[in-house]
């Protein structure tokens, strides 16, 4: 059994599920962005703070760094 599907086996929290959702969105956010999608990227990630803003303050300033990085 590899560690994938071990993991997928695992019953995780609700703030385990939503730390690994926000970094496979991070994720698939620096991908768009290395695929020369920064802008789609960019108001991607604006929409993930909007949601979390209020919600999930450390999930917010992950995504707000993001776009920081990505506006250089």
């Amino acid at each position: 059994m590899n560690i994938e599907t071990s993991r997928s086996n695992a019953v995780f929290s609700p703030q385990e599920t939503s730390a690994g959702l926000i970094d496979i969105l991070l994720s698939s956010l620096e991908a768009l962005a290395a695929a020369g999608q920064a802008d789609a990227a960019c108001r991607l990630a604006g929409r993930a703070c909007a949601t979390l803003r209020n919600k999930d303050p450390g999930g917010w300033r992950r995504f707000n760094a993001l776009l920081h990085r990505l506006c250089k």
